[in-house]
């Protein structure tokens, strides 16, 4: 949480502001009537001061009351200031719709691109901050949009037009005013280098904030079972604290270069009019309606000035925010797929690994020169200690990760060259700790495939032991599953996570201790379904009691990333070595298991 927070340069920024333009070539024709209210709502600004000079030059101050002339003047004032409400409502309506639809966008791509990393993005990345960049961040985004379109744009014309209207008016004090620029732009200069790295802190933090509290509600029940309320109210307190720190430094910034600096630079502004006009009037006499429009000007001048700083913070947050974004959006860490051309389909089902290595760090190998094969209908169990590779295997041979050494094959084509797609329909994968998804015990057992009928959902489930507790649910198939299936006892969740596997029909069957869950009664049931299940299917089944594999037709035994033993259960009894004594130690035999060590 020290780490330090790096900032973005401005060349870097002005890189995510052109990425985030791009955003709205889409709706050209939807800012370009936009942009063309808010010209008319400047033309409107800009007219109101020159009708009020014409009517205290040309009619109050000589005392040259016609009502004729004063009616259109006073017509044509009313109009524009009618005109422009309702213009400004229309075009700032504009803005809202355009930025929303951008950001409706940007956030479909960023989650699209989520579900497009690999599990190695996700080791390395808390969920709490990948959802803060998806929710708060491109919220923040939306913010950028309603200000560099709408106020920067508007600010940019109102200005331009102030300027002309002045040099029309008077061309030495519009001259003298064109001073000024520089230090506006020292200010705003300033305020960007400065608040560019507190923004860029304060987004970091409040990821990290996310994080956290993500990872309380994910462990709730261990947080309360092992006392860590403390620990963690500490560590989200120091989190926030940084936050707060981050978020004072930027106010204090704000505090200086924003109004008050602004202000400052609006008096001199005034006090320049006031001494040019005071100055001209020993000479000649001055236009009172001169005065008032450049006075009008003036505070015109600054009213878009200081919406413009006002907005630079909600601009400056936002292009922070979008860095963040585009960061995923530009992730590398992809899932492995396929990008050829040719389309392969699983037929029979043969596995075959040759050689293969593989590393979550690509610096020690978790798995070492992997090899075994896997013929049609057969059934390998993959058993060894914790950290012994069994997941691994899993893991690369589902495409969750890419390996690099040795090679995956499936009838006789390696698995590089299966979309993902195909995998994934032909690959029945059941885990450990299923999981449930919000809706209906249907929906989770079907997962959106027309191809599955609720007659199939049927059959899967009696398939599975799973239809008779599921009948007696409220809603039976209908009832509701909460997130994550917390409603349902671990068993329960295994049983609908099995169903959903089998109404699949796969061709082949990859079982992560898929009975672990499950009480003995019910696994018993199972096991004699998955007897069935098995005739015609490739199986792959991690096991840790090794009850629930003594049919397999090869026992693959695992220690730190190898192979040390292979057979069936009665040949590695036999051989009495590193599968022995497991199966001594889970079978309470213990004396023998102690003679076997010595």
């Amino acid at each position: 949480m020290e780490e330090k927070i790096k900032t973005i340069s401005a060349k870097e920024q002005r890189i995510v502001i052109k990425r985030l333009l791009n955003y709205t070539k889409p709706h050209k024709k939807l800012i370009l009537m936009a942009f063309f209210c808010l010209f008319l709502t400047t033309l409107g600004d800009i007219a109101g001061p020159l009708l009020v000079k014409i009517f205290l030059d040309d009619y109050l101050t000589k005392n040259n009351i016609v009502f004729g002339p004063l009616a259109i003047l006073a017509g044509s004032f009313l109009t524009i200031q009618v005109l422009n409400f309702f213009i400004s409502y229309y075009q700032l309506l504009k803005f809202q719709e355009i930025a929303l639809k951008i950001i409706q966008e940007l956030r479909v791509d960023t989650f699209s691109k989520v579900h497009q990393l690999g599990l190695k993005y996700f080791d390395q990345t808390p969920g709490g901050s990948t959802v803060s960049r998806i929710t708060n961040d491109t919220e923040a985004i939306k913010d950028m949009f309603v200000t560099v379109l709408g106020t920067f744009v508007q600010s940019f014309f109102l200005l331009g037009g102030i300027l002309t209207a002045m040099f029309f008016l008077n061309v030495k004090l519009a001259i003298f005013c064109l001073f000024l620029l520089p230090l506006l732009y020292f200010v705003i200069k300033k305020y960007r280098e400065h608040s560019s790295r507190f923004y860029q802190e304060m987004r970091e933090r409040l990821s990290q904030m996310n994080a956290k509290i993500n990872e309380s509600l994910q462990g709730m029940a261990i947080i309360q079972v092992f006392n860590q309320e403390r620990r963690l109210r500490q560590e989200f307190k120091q989190v926030n604290e940084m936050h707060f720190s981050a978020g004072m430094k930027n106010i204090k910034v704000e505090g200086l270069l924003l109004r008050p600096a602004i202000d400052l630079i609006y008096v001199l502004a005034i006090m320049i009019v006031l001494s040019y006009f005071g100055i001209s009037s020993f000479q000649s006499p001055i236009e009172i309606g001169v005065l008032y429009a450049f006075i009008n000007y003036i505070d015109r001048f600054f009213e878009p000035v200081n919406q413009v700083m006002q907005r630079l913070s909600l601009f400056q947050q936002a292009i922070i925010a979008a860095s963040r974004v585009f960061k995923v959006l530009d992730e590398g860490e992809l899932a492995p797929a396929y990008t050829g051309g040719d389309v392969n389909n699983i037929t029979a089902g043969k596995i075959e690994f040759k050689n293969v290595s593989f590393s979550y760090d690509d610096k020690r190998d978790v798995l070492k020169n992997i090899s075994f094969t896997v013929m049609p209908g057969e059934t390998v169990a993959l058993v060894g200690h914790t950290g012994s590779g069994k997941s691994s295997i899993i893991n690369l041979m589902m495409r969750f990760y890419e390996f690099n050494r040795g090679d995956i094959l499936i009838d006789e084509v390696t698995i590089k060259d299966y979309h993902n797609e195909e995998l994934r329909r032909k690959m029945g994968l059941v885990l450990q700790d299923p999981f449930l998804f919000f809706g209906t015990v249907k929906d989770n057992i079907r997962l959106n495939k027309e191809a599955i009928s609720d007659h199939d959902i049927r059959e899967a489930a009696e398939f599975v032991q799973a239809h008779k507790f599921i009948e007696q649910l409220p809603e039976g198939y209908d009832h509701k599953v909460a997130e994550r299936g917390s409603t349902f006892s671990s068993g329960q969740r295994q049983l609908i996570a099995f169903a959903r596997t089998i109404a699949s029909n796969p061709k082949i069957l990859v079982l992560d201790e898929a009975t672990a869950s499950i009480d003995t009664e019910t696994e018993e049931a199972i096991q004699a379904a998955l007897e069935k299940m098995r005739r015609g299917r490739t199986t792959i089944a991690i096991a840790h009691r090794l009850s629930t594999i003594q049919d397999a037709d090869t026992i693959l035994v695992l220690h730190q990333g190898e192979i040390v033993e292979r057979g069936t259960h009665q040949q590695l009894l036999q051989k009495q070595g590193l599968y022995y004594k497991m199966y001594l130690l889970q079978n309470g035999l213990a004396d023998r298991f102690e003679n076997a060590v010595h």
